[in-house]
Formats: structure tokens, C-alpha cells, sequence
């Protein structure tokens, strides 16, 4: 063998050498719990044979409590690029079975580093978290890595898509990256995030609770917001993430791109003509609308476990993108609530950040009322929603269902927040209250000094319903552009994207707003 032989020898005997991570029995204790490793999750993730990694060799330098005689594979964390869906993207995935995939210096700079090449590069980074938390033997270094971590998860935010996949633990410090990026997978019974765990919450505060149920992935789609995705296993969660990739835009200079489709981009919709019930309190499943106007009847959610009462989706109308907002008269009456406005308003400020237009869909009696709602800061959540329909400069389509009614109404992109293009149908409710609240303030003396004060209380309902809950005053100022049958509901929008998509808005300079948050 003579010396340039040797040398490619000596490199294919260390690749393989990391190529078995953290050796057999670590492997085999990570598949036993039904996970992948971190390499064969990125070979799911990536095209096949288009993923390159980079910094295989990177050893970490501490010399502390004996570290210097210790070898980790590729320092437990895996990085590199390749091609999803035939589109560039990079990508880490951390390596429990090395060292626990713990955290320090050369892993965050790993990190890091493809980071700082996302950003040039313009294309997704995504982020596969399985690690034990922070080395604790490499001390201030392991917490400069994460805030390294951090400080590109905040300038990336807006530049190009960041996902996050939690496959496994994730605690203390090392929550706070999944939590500033764009979108956050978990994986049912394997994952979780916690700031502190059980064993510490039970002796500070004595509280005696599960990981699961503490921070599973379950918990954190339902009740934390956390989390926008709960996934049944490994596999399910990477192919997820790649449907979502398909909706977006590598970056922020770009629109996401147009799918081709057999299927007519004009069509029409008769079953929304039946689709709002005859009885006025009788609600209906605001998916059949979703359902009926997008392409193929598809559609993507996340948050579908958090704050039901509202919907937000991708779709793709004539084979465009689509950021979908929707009232869900089917839970709570579809009232705009604290979790509500939290949920609504970051899906709306991702869409504007990446040219992604949005359809707001109403049918809302209102704000939820109630103590909790109002010392919970209704008013201040609230105001994020106005805030960001306000704030945002893609194209904003409005499509009026039922009821929308007072300051609900105008939450919901209405024209007055800047919707480019509204419209009703003619079930619409505009106004500022219900019909039995309007009368009863309007008309309080009459019905209270009148022979029959239930007769006359029905008779002021009759007389405002059939004044005001319409949809043609607020046609008639041209707050609603065109009141539409409801199964040409797709053509108008379609139409009026084609319309708008070049729009381009500009707004007064400034470092930036300050969103009530």
C-alpha cells in the first residue's frame, strides 16, 4: 500500500470509527426505546445520498475531571446539508448515545456554524434535539454555547424557516432554542421539555407529577402552546416536518413554491351552500369549509391541539400557499379567547415574515368573557392579534361567514386592520353586538314600560336582526367588497390572489414596533 493509499485507508477506518456513534450497546438502548439514531434520522430526513456532513471530526478540548482521555463521536451532535423534496436544507441531529449528546463548546460551535451557512445560504435549518443538557464538566463554556445558540435563533428569526424537532429530553436552558424557533415537533411518550423535572419540582413545591405529564408532547400541544406537532414515533415526525417544508419558502426574499396540480384551479363549491345550518345556535365544522376551497381538499395544522376555537392551516389555492386564520364555531363558539390571540398572532407574523398571503375566515359573537380571561390579560393578548393583522403587508383576504360582531369583528382582519380584499356571504352578521343584546340596551325603557315586556323584547330582536345583521351596511360603506354565493367562494379567492400577489406595501422606518407581548 503505498502512502497516498495509506492515508484514504487511515480516513475510512476514522469515519467508520464515528459512523458507530457511541458503540453497539448505546445504539441498541436507543433502539429498544423505539427511536432512531441520530444518523438514521437525518438519512429519513434528507433525500437519498444528498446529505454532507460537516465537522465529523470535531473534538472537544476540556481537560477537566478526567475529560482528556475521552473520545466522543463527532462530539454528539451530527451536522450537515443536503436536499428535501429536491430543496436545500441543513440540518443537526444530536446523539444521545454519545456522551448523551450533551452540550459543550465544539458541539455549540458545530451548531453554530451551520447556522451562520443557513443564514448565507438562505435555506431552512432544522434541529433534531436528544441530548442530556449542558456538559456539565466543561462549566462557562457549555452555558456560552447555548447562548451562542440563542443569539442565531433570534437573527435568524424572519430570514429563513427554523424547526425543531424534539426527539427525546430536552431541559433547563437547552428548552429555550426549540422555543425561538418557528415551529416545534415532539414525539408522544419519548420526548420531552421541561425547565426543571419532576424530582425538582417535588422537592421545591412539593407537586408530585409524571415527565409526561409534565412536559410530553402531548402536554405541551394542549396546554402550554409549546409544542406545535405531537407525533406518534420518529418516522412520523421527520416526515411531517418535510410536508411542511413543502408549504414554505426557503427564505425571506422568496414566495413559497407554486404546485402543479390536474385539478381545475375554477371550481365550484355547492356544498357550502348548505354548509350554515337553518337554526341559528346550531354550530358547524368550519374544516368543510377549509376542506371545500383548498386544492385537493388538503390542508396542514399546526397547533391543532392548542386553542381549538381557532384554526390555522396551510393551504394552497391554485396551487399557492396559503396561511389559513379561522373561527371554529364548533368549539366555544369559535370566540377569540388569551390562547386564541397568542396562537393566531404568531401564525400571522411567520406568514408575513416569509411572503406567505393569509385568508381570514370569521365567524365570531365575540371575546370570551369571564374573570380568569380579564386577570389573564385578555386585553394585552388581544391587542397582539390586532397588532399583527395591522402589522402584517402580504396579501390579506377576508371571507365573512356569520357572525362577526364588535371588537371580534375587527380583530379579524378586518378592512380597517388593512385587508386587502373582503368578503360575506349573505349569512353575514356585521355589527356591533348580537340582535337580543342590541335590543335590550337599545331599547331597554320601551321593554321594560311596555304590557307585554317579552313581546316587545322579540319585536326590537326582529327589527334590529332585519336592520343590521347583514352583511350589505357594512357592503354598502365598502367595508365588504362583494357579498358572494357561498359555492363561488374558491373562484373569488383565487381571483382575488391573482389580483394581489404583486402587492407591495411599504411601511414608515424603524428599528421596530413594540408588540404588546
Amino acid at each position: 500500500m503505498n502512502r497516498v493509499q495509506n492515508k484514504i485507508h487511515n480516513l475510512k477506518e476514522k469515519d467508520a470509527q464515528t459512523l458507530i456513534m457511541g458503540g453497539a450497546p448505546a445504539v441498541e438502548k436507543q433502539k429498544a426505546k423505539g427511536k432512531l439514531t441520530a444518523r438514521e434520522r437525518l438519512d429519513r430526513l434528507f433525500d437519498r445520498d444528498t446529505f454532507r456532513e460537516i465537522d465529523r471530526f470535531v473534538t472537544h478540548r476540556c481537560t477537566h475531571f478526567g475529560m482528556e482521555g475521552v473520545e466522543i463521536p463527532a462530539d454528539g451532535v451530527i451536522t450537515g446539508h443536503g436536499l428535501v423534496g429536491g430543496r436545500p436544507a441543513f440540518a443537526y441531529a444530536q446523539d444521545v448515545t454519545s456522551r448523551a449528546g450533551s452540550l459543550g463548546e465544539m458541539h455549540a460551535k458545530k451548531i453554530c456554524k451551520i447556522m451562520d451557512m443557513a443564514m448565507k445560504a438562505g435555506v431552512p435549518i432544522i434541529g433534531m434535539n436528544d441530548s442530556g443538557g449542558a456538559r456539565i464538566q466543561e462549566g462557562v463554556d457549555a452555558l456560552a454555547g447555548y447562548g451562542e445558540i440563542f443569539f442565531r435563533n433570534a437573527s435568524a428569526s424572519g430570514v429563513i424557516p427554523q424547526i425543531s424537532a424534539i426527539m427525546g429530553a430536552t431541559a433547563g436552558g437547552a428548552v429555550y432554542s426549540p422555543a425561538m424557533t418557528d415551529f416545534v415537533f415532539m414525539v408522544k411518550e419519548t420526548s420531552h421539555m421541561f425547565i426543571t423535572g419532576p424530582d425538582v419540582i417535588r422537592s421545591v413545591t412539593g407537586e408530585d407529577v409524571g415527565f409526561d405529564t409534565l412536559g410530553g408532547a402531548v402536554t405541551h400541544c394542549t396546554k402550554s402552546g409549546v409544542a406545535h406537532f405531537a407525533c406518534e414515533d420518529d418516522e412520523e415526525c421527520i416526515d411531517r416536518i418535510k410536508l411542511l417544508l413543502s408549504y414554505l419558502p426557503a427564505n425571506n426574499k422568496e414566495t413559497a413554491p407554486r404546485a402543479l396540480s390536474e385539478e381545475p384551479i375554477h371550481r365550484l363549491c355547492p356544498e357550502l351552500d348548505t354548509l350554515i345550518p337553518e337554526n341559528p345556535v346550531k354550530p358547524y365544522d368550519m374544516f368543510d369549509l377549509i376542506r371545500a376551497v383548498a386544492d385537493h381538499g388538503t390542508y396542514f395544522e399546526p397547533h391543532s391541539l392548542f386553542a381549538p376555537n381557532i384554526i390555522t392551516c396551510f393551504i394552497r389555492l391554485g396551487g399557492r400557499t396559503v396561511g389559513v386564520i379561522a373561527n371554529q364555531p364548533k368549539v366555544l363558539a369559535g370566540c377569540l379567547d388569551i390562547d386564541t390571540s397568542d396562537k393566531a398572532s404568531r401564525f400571522i407574523r411567520f406568514c408575513d415574515a416569509f411572503n406567505i398571503p393569509l385568508l381570514t375566515i370569521a365567524d365570531v359573537p365575540g371575546f370570551l368573557p369571564g374573570i380568569q380571561q380579564e386577570w389573564g390579560g385578555i386585553i394585552r393578548h388581544g391587542a397582539k392579534l390586532l397588532w399583527s393583522y395591522s402589522e402584517a403587508t402580504v396579501p390579506k383576504l377576508l371571507l365573512i361567514t356569520k357572525k362577526s360582531y364588535g371588537g371580534a369583528y375587527l380583530a379579524m382582519s378586518s378592512r380597517h386592520l388593512g385587508a386587502d380584499m373582503a368578503f360575506a356571504w349573505p349569512t353575514a352578521e356585521i355589527a356591533v353586538m348580537g340582535a337580543q343584546g342590541a335590543a335590550n340596551v337599545i331599547h331597554r325603557k320601551e321593554i321594560k314600560g311596555a304590557d307585554n315586556p317579552e313581546a316587545m323584547r322579540n319585536e326590537k330582536i326582529c327589527e334590529y336582526n332585519d336592520l343590521f345583521l347583514t352583511p350589505y351596511i357594512a357592503a354598502s360603506r365598502g367595508y365588504i367588497d362583494a357579498v358572494i354565493v357561498p359555492s363561488e367562494t374558491r373562484n373569488h379567492l383565487i381571483d382575488a390572489l391573482d389580483v394581489i400577489s404583486s402587492k407591495h406595501e411599504t411601511r414608515p422606518p424603524r428599528k421596530h414596533g413594540n408588540i404588546p407581548l
